[in-house]
This record gives structure tokens, C-alpha cells and sequence, in this order.
């Protein structure tokens, strides 16, 4: 064998090398991405059957909505769950961290309950199907795209901060033309959002040990879980019909 046969042979099994490992990447990444998707599935079900349960249940709803100490303490341990979840899921498990996620799904399906009541369920559920569509359309663009999305993240949050600011307002303006307008903006705001956690949380996965994958599922189904529900509200308030 003369040296550049030898160093052909070298490239070949390099390439070769180079091929399985990103095949490799690409099979964890899926699996990994799955069950992060899975487990976000699963939290809007939790949410979804707790909601409509007590919206059922004459019994359930007297008991959650008779006082609004524990309506608005439900809110505040919501509240709680996410800061909890986010700030110290290096120092909890798996187990700790999923169990957290489908606690906060399920109260989130309590403080949802009043929509039922708001909404006709056909525009309900015409509203979900548009945010499934929406948002499966931008976790698809956020997964393959090869843009960094970094920027307009950063931009995208400031726009939340400022949106949450004006809704506050909003409150004792009690303005319907600001209203919609927010609600414009919200789904702008969560559309693109969608995409930049998606990519992030790829990323994420890129670096992570499969050790840690079960912590990285229970935050990243959070987080898509939070841009799926909050598309979803700003979409019903402007195609959802009111009884």
C-alpha cells in the first residue's frame, strides 16, 4: 500500500467516523425531543381533564370558586411552581421535577375552569385545533432552522415584559380597543417565542448528559407548555364567541 492509499483509507474511515457520530446525535436528539414533546402532551391533558372535571361538577366548582382566597392562592402557588421548578431543578430528580410539571398542569386546569363559562365550547375548541396548528408550525420551524434565533428571543421577552405591563394598565383603563390590541401582540409574541424555545431547547439537549435528560424533559415540556397555553388564551380572546 503506497501513502496516499493509506491516507485515503484514513479520510474514508474519518468520514465514516464523523457520519456515525452525527447519525448518533441525530437519534438522541429525537428521542430526546419526543419525550420533551410527550411530556408537554401530557400536561395540556392533565390540564385539559382537571378544567373541564370541575366545569362539570356543580359540587367541585362551588368548593374552588366560593372563595377567592383560595382561587387567587391557587394563582400565587402556580406562581410558586414555575420559580420552584425553573430556580432548582439542578438540585431535585427527575421524579421531583415531572411531578412538579403535571402539579402545576393540573392547577393551571383549575384557574382555566371560568373559560367554559365565557366561551361557547365550540369556539373552545376551534381555538385549540388553531393554537395546535400554530404551534406545531413553529416548533417544526424553531427545530430545523438553521437561523440563530438568539436575537429575536431576547427582543420577543422584552415585548412580554411590556406586554404584561400594559395588560396591568389595561385593568383600570378597561379599554376593549387595547385589549385586542394586546391580544394581537400576544400571539405575535408567543408565535415567536414558540420557535425560539424550541431551538433552545435543542441546543440544550445537544449538551446534555443522558444522565440528565429526564430534568431537561420536565423543563423543557414547561416551558413549550407555557407558550402553548399562553398562544392559546390571546387566540380565544380574539376567535373565541361568548355565550
Amino acid at each position: 500500500m503506497n501513502n496516499l492509499d493509506y491516507l485515503n483509507g484514513q479520510q474514508s474511515f474519518g468520514t465514516a467516523s464523523a457520519a456515525q457520530a452525527e447519525l448518533s446525535m441525530s437519534s438522541y436528539l429525537s428521542k430526546t425531543m419526543q419525550r420533551i414533546f410527550g411530556k408537554m402532551f401530557m400536561g395540556i391533558l392533565v390540564t385539559a381533564f382537571v378544567s373541564l372535571g370541575i366545569a362539570t361538577t356543580p359540587s367541585l366548582l362551588e368548593v374552588v370558586f366560593s372563595s377567592k382566597i383560595l382561587f387567587f392562592g391557587l394563582i400565587f402557588a402556580q406562581l410558586g411552581l414555575v420559580i420552584w421548578l425553573t430556580a432548582g431543578i439542578n438540585k431535585m430528580s427527575a421524579g421531583t421535577a415531572s411531578l412538579l410539571f403535571y402539579l402545576y398542569s393540573a392547577i393551571t386546569g383549575v384557574t382555566l375552569t371560568p373559560i367554559f363559562f365565557a366561551y361557547t365550547g365550540d369556539s373552545i375548541v376551534k381555538t385549540f385545533f388553531i393554537t395546535a396548528g400554530t404551534f406545531g408550525a413553529m416548533a417544526i420551524y424553531g427545530y430545523v432552522t438553521k437561523k440563530d434565533l438568539t436575537k429575536m428571543g431576547s427582543i420577543l421577552v422584552m415585548a412580554l415584559i411590556g406586554l404584561i405591563i400594559v395588560s396591568v394598565v389595561n385593568i383600570f383603563l378597561a379599554s376593549s380597543a387595547l385589549a385586542w390590541g394586546i391580544s394581537a401582540a400576544g400571539v405575535i409574541i408567543f408565535i415567536g417565542l414558540t420557535a425560539w424555545d424550541v431551538q433552545k431547547i435543542k441546543q440544550m439537549a445537544m449538551e446534555t448528559s443522558e444522565r440528565n435528560v429526564g430534568k431537561l424533559a420536565a423543563i423543557g415540556a414547561l416551558t413549550l407548555y407555557l407558550d402553548f397555553i399562553n398562544l392559546f388564551l390571546y387566540l380565544l380572546r380574539i376567535f373565541g364567541n361568548r355565550d
